[in-house]
């Protein structure tokens, strides 16, 4: 009877120790996901699939354990749930790709769509008004500058169009 107490105990403690980790919002696996998302996304992003092929089995073992790993309170377990889920499925059929060899238009498209799961998760099921951290990256700035560089080269080739005609 007293191991049982203790057992109940340790369990308790572990439980309690497991939500106040979760309730601070600093989800480790989602960091460690990012990690290798960020390195397989952004070179993906200027054609080089290179690191998505070397690092598909790895995203998705990341995804995995974030996945089983507590959600934080500020964020909507339900959807986050949900959400984890469309994100593991999907790193399965990118490793899965990979495997059989698939054409690099095919790897673009699968790491770009767990991309923008991954996003899903990050900024659509927080409760919270606070951004999570680190959740401005690098290469939204780099698509809103490619959209501006695209805007101005449009707007050159009308200049050029109108000054011709």
């Amino acid at each position: 009877m007293n191991s049982i107490k203790k057992i109940t105990l340790a369990l308790v403690a572990f439980l309690t120790f497991q939500t106040a980790f979760a309730d601070k919002g600093n989800w480790a696996e989602l960091k460690r996901f990012h990690s290798v998302m960020s390195k397989t996304f952004h070179p993906a992003e200027e054609g080089n699939l290179q690191p998505v092929k070397d690092s598909a089995a790895t995203l998705l073992a990341k995804a995995k354990v974030w996945q089983a790993s507590a959600i934080p309170a500020d964020y909507n377990k339900e959807e986050t749930t949900k959400t984890l889920a469309l994100l593991v499925a999907k790193c399965e059929e990118l490793n899965a790709a990979v495997m059989a060899n698939k054409s690099d238009a095919d790897l673009k498209k699968l790491i770009t769509e767990a991309h923008e799961i991954f996003h899903q998760i990050v900024e659509k099921c927080r409760i919270s008004e606070e951004k999570h951290e680190g959740e401005e990256h690098d290469h939204d700035k780099k698509s809103e500058k490619k959209s501006e560089k695209k805007t101005e080269k449009k707007s050159e080739k009308k200049g050029k169009k109108k000054s011709n005609s």
